[in-house]
């Protein structure tokens, strides 16, 4: 019998040692891997917020780069809360991704597809790309009626 056959069998009775060996192996695996992503997930980030002329080491601090992610995009700062209701975030997440793929002159397919569900590489695009920012896609000033 294979040796990886006799590793599976064991960790699926629980018996053996060998099952901490493979938990050891596979976490340090999603490590790296989680560190890599949140790697190019900051340098995309970085130079889309320099590209719409605010700070590029705002990319590294977790919720501050959400705030102003909003401001890029020309929405409220209080949109910030909505981030940490469950099931509301993710909507507000795809309208964040919309309204930045629009500020950059991209459509909102691009935003739903590339940063919504690919947003590494999408952040990549826009900071390294030919995009522009063009000014917030939503306007958040009131005007008066008459």
């Amino acid at each position: 019998m294979p040796a990886i056959a006799i590793l599976g069998a064991r960790i699926l009775q629980g018996g053996g040692d060998d099952g901490g060996l493979f938990a050891a192996l596979f976490s340090g695996l999603n490590c790296v891997c989680g560190t890599a992503f949140y790697i190019l997930v900051v340098i995309g980030l970085w130079k889309t917020f320099v590209k719409a002329g605010k700070p590029g080491w705002a990319a590294i601090i977790p919720i501050y780069n959400i705030y102003i992610m909003l401001k890029i995009i020309g929405r409220p700062g209080w949109w910030l809360i909505l981030f940490f209701i469950p099931f509301v975030n993710i909507a507000i997440a795809l309208i964040v991704s919309i309204d930045l793929a629009k500020s950059f002159g991209k459509t909102a397919v691009w935003g739903i597809i590339l940063l919504f569900f690919f947003n590494a590489i999408g952040y990549l695009l826009l900071g390294f790309g030919d995009a522009t920012y063009q000014g917030p896609s939503t306007s958040t000033a009131v005007t008066p009626t008459a």
